[in-house]
């Protein structure tokens, strides 16, 4: 029998027979691992535990623990669920039925109506299923078979998955489970027994491939775990993001609002909304001028020849609005910045003692997005997008790097997220550049990572097909992960535009091209900031972030000078003027989570003085006012 070399990840190489399989293997290790093993990674690629392994390979055995072993978990689960509805509606048809970044959810058609109270049957059915501990079983087909199959089954939604597959694709997985048999190309866990805990959450209309024109379908998303326990941590967790849901709290706080009848995924803000907003762009712009950044605004709109130039028209169009008419030619809104920030470059000759220029733009962009995928403020059709361009040579490509990194850590820490993972993401199969530029671009990213001190994740074929990139993902309070800024090389545009700069040789040059976004779009930030927060902002960034409550209207004209005093200050205050109980007063501005309020009455007005009542933390004792001044200009200086 041949011998074959199996690398692990501590840097171990074990020694097998040719064709074990990562299940074997694991075995090997401990029996723990193996209980909890789920799928593996085998040269970088997941794959199920059973697959017989041939050659000498880098191998790492994924738990639930993993990213990736969460993945197989939860579309696994999916698989189950339409297992349930299949038994309990035999003449379901299913589309597709991803693993999400928390959970999963499957689309599928059935002619009735599912209701809260049918998901806890469809629930009770998948436990049923998952104490069968049935195999997941791949079998390979044929396309021509595969048709075969889902025309018998008079399957719409499969047959048009398996005829939009590339002609060259000849060979088609299916995996089968019991007597559920569903198209995928996997991977997934060893057997349905694994799955000892699952919650569906809720039933919603959907469209077949989130297009509205398309067939109607119900979308059910549910969440499972290996252990009870994970549940209902999770549950606890989801509870506690509901109450944070931007979109509740926008509406509580009246931040902002969406105006379906004028358009979707439109931003109207309010004006405390617009004064958050405010108070984000404004540091962003103080801390992009002080971090050696120059400040630019291009045009919302294009000439098409502009697009086309960019390849945004070839790769991008159905994310793009149509075009509209100007003196005869076409003119498109625009969906990036970077053809403007370029042609700013090209207007005049560049040498390399221009070198670099880092250029950053707020600039509103429009994209369409599908009606089924707007979200608030999270995803949205209309966003002014937090971005910057920097122009370098080779040479200068490392130390930038460093440069956005250091920037990147200092906005986030001063936003109040402290908890940031990096991913290294390399070149995918299809790609523009040399591999040689490729690999120095990417050895830059690294290194750059290395001497910040930065722990970091491969995302091997993860870069866009026009360069590596690194991508920051952010924890919030509810360590939910959020995938915020990327610096991105750009080995496409340059060459498209012949962008170049006369070296120290005299000779032309191309430049680099880093496109970086630290916040992403100011409209998902500030929904992200929102519910990091719970809508009670630290006093530097509330919209109010002081109210003066008078205990009755008797004690107006004193509120106002203290209101005047505050305001003088430069800070952002309300006086509460109504004619209401101040229990009720006290009661409605801490709903409203202001940081302070400031009460006053006879004992107040005769001392000078202010009772300030804290959020959350309730009454702090009186302070006069010029005391409260300095040490709200403490918090507010300080970013607290």
């Amino acid at each position: 029998m041949d011998i074959i070399k199996i690398t692990l990840p501590d840097g171990t190489v074990k020694e097998f027979d040719k064709g074990v399989t990562s299940y074997q293997i694991a075995e090997s290790i401990s029996g723990g691992l193996a209980r909890n093993a789920l799928v593996a990674k085998v040269d970088g690629v997941v794959t199920d535990l059973n697959v017989p392994i041939n050659k000498d390979v880098d191998l790492q055995i994924l738990t639930f623990d993993s990213p990736d072993g969460k993945h197989a978990y939860w579309h696994s689960s999916s698989h189950v669920m339409a297992h349930a509805i299949k038994e309990l509606y035999p003449e379901a048809q299913f589309g597709v039925g991803p693993a999400i970044d928390n959970g999963f959810y499957y689309d599928f058609e059935i002619d009735k109506k599912l209701t809260e109270e049918d998901l806890e049957v469809i629930e009770k059915k998948m436990m049923e299923i998952a104490k069968r501990n049935e195999t997941f079983e791949r079998e390979e087909i044929s396309k021509d078979k595969a048709i075969s199959i889902y025309q018998e089954r008079d399957d719409f939604y499969k047959l048009e998955i398996i005829s939009d597959l590339d002609e060259e694709e000849e060979v088609i997985s299916i995996y089968k489970e019991g007597e559920f048999t569903d198209l995928c190309t996997g991977p997934h866990i060893p057997s349905t027994g694994i799955i000892k805990a699952v919650k569906l959450l809720s039933v919603s209309g959907s469209y077949w491939r989130g297009d509205e024109h398309n067939r109607s379908m119900q979308r059910i998303y549910g969440v499972s775990f290996p252990k009870k326990k994970m549940l209902d941590e999770y549950l606890y967790l989801l509870e506690e993001a509901k109450k944070r849901d931007h979109r509740k709290l926008g509406k509580q706080l009246d931040l902002f609002s969406i105006q379906e009848e004028a358009g979707p995924g439109l931003i109207y803000w309010h004006p405390k909304g617009a004064r958050l907003r405010h108070e984000v762009e404004t540091f962003w712009r103080e801390a992009h001028l002080t971090n050696g950044y120059d400040l630019v605004y291009s045009p919302h709109v294009g000439k098409s020849w502009l697009w086309e130039k960019s390849g945004h028209l070839h790769n991008y169009k159905e994310n793009m609005y149509s075009s509209m008419k100007v003196d005869d030619q076409d003119y498109y809104v625009k969906p990036m910045n970077c053809p403007f920030h370029i042609m700013m470059y090209k207007n005049g000759l560049r040498s390399y003692r221009d070198l670099p220029l880092r250029w950053a733009e707020l600039g509103t962009v429009y994209r369409y997005e599908k009606s089924g995928v707007l979200h608030g403020l999270l995803r949205v059709r209309g966003f002014t997008q937090d971005d910057a361009h920097i122009f370098c040579a080779e040479e200068q490509m490392e130390s930038e790097i460093i440069e956005v990194l250091r920037f990147s850590l200092y906005m986030w820490k001063s936003f109040g997220f402290d908890q940031l993972k990096f991913y290294v993401a390399t070149r995918p199969e299809k790609a523009v550049g040399s591999q040689d530029l490729w690999d120095r671009a990417t050895d830059s990213l690294k290194e750059a990572l290395v001497k910040e001190g930065l722990e970091y994740e491969m995302d091997e074929g993860g870069g866009a097909f026009y360069g590596p990139k690194i991508d920051i993902k952010i924890k919030d309070a509810l360590n939910r992960e959020w995938q915020m800024s990327t610096i991105q090389f750009d080995f496409n545009l340059p060459e498209r535009f012949d962008m170049t700069y006369i070296g120290e040789d005299g000779k032309e040059h191309r430049p680099f091209m880093v496109h970086r976004a630290l916040l992403g779009s100011i409209e998902r930030f500030i929904g992200v900031l929102i519910e990091h927060h719970g809508g009670a902002f630290p006093a530097w960034l509330a919209p109010v972030q002081a109210a003066v409550v008078p205990v009755s209207q008797n004690y107006f004209e004193y509120a106002e000078k203290v209101k005047a005093q505050l305001e003088k200050a430069g800070f952002r205050v309300e006086l509460d003027r109504r004619n209401e109980k101040i229990g009720y007063k006290i009661r409605d501005w801490e709903t409203n989570k202001v940081p302070f309020m400031l009460i006053v009455g006879e004992k107040e007005e005769s001392a000078g003085t202010v009772s300030v009542r804290q959020h959350k933390v309730g009454d702090t004792g009186a302070k006069m006012v010029d005391e409260f001044i300095s040490e709200l200009r403490e918090l507010v200086d300080s970013k607290k």
